[in-house]
């Protein structure tokens, strides 16, 4: 085991301390119970007897007892309540302590600081997303103009309506037969090999 408990062990030491002198305490009060029955019976044998001084004796002992059972109950009540006490107590504490800490929490977060600091980042952050949209402004803009190049015919004798009329044949292929589709094929390659 460690040199240094935590401050659960502590808490939980300190609990069984407790448990164990309420346990110590009612013991002792069961005894002093049984101890006040044996002066009973021996006030009760010394009466029958008529042996006067004896029976002063064993009543002497009973009062005596009763005198210490109930210091030890007043004992044992104050014990408890005490500890019921230190119970309330702990509970203020950790109550105590922990609104310090939220409190501490809502300062921070309260702080005009913190709102400089966030609305610096925030400006920061929209700054950065306004480049980046313009960046990605130009980055379409030079895509379309790559495309539209790459997709030119370098003779330029492919007119637009041309490239239309290609284009909406292109779409309804699917609806045309395969005969037809192969004789289009055909002729557009004609067409575009007469063209260079």
């Amino acid at each position: 085991m460690g040199l240094f408990k935590s401050k659960q062990q502590k808490e939980l030491e300190k609990k069984m301390l407790i448990k164990r002198t309420i346990n110590t305490m009612n013991k002792q009060i069961n005894r002093l119970e049984d101890q006040k029955q044996v002066f009973i019976e021996a006030a009760k044998k010394a009466k029958e007897k008529d042996l006067e001084a004896q029976y002063n004796l064993a009543l002497s002992g009973y009062k005596m007892t009763v005198q210490q059972q109930r210091r030890a109950q007043e004992m044992l009540l104050n014990f408890e309540i005490t500890a019921q006490m230190k119970d309330v107590t702990m509970m203020t504490s950790d109550f105590l302590r922990g609104m310090s800490e939220i409190s501490k929490e809502m300062t921070k977060l309260a702080d005009a600081k913190e709102f400089a600091k966030i609305q610096a980042q925030f400006e920061q952050a929209m700054v950065a997303v306004e480049t980046q949209t313009d960046q990605m402004d130009n980055f379409m803009e030079m895509s379309q103009e790559t495309f539209y190049n790459a997709g030119r015919d370098k003779s330029g004798k492919m007119t637009d309506a041309e490239f239309e009329k290609f284009i909406e044949e292109q779409a309804g292929l699917d609806t045309l037969s395969d005969d037809k589709i192969n004789s289009e094929i055909e002729e557009l390659k004609k067409k575009i090999e007469s063209e260079n």
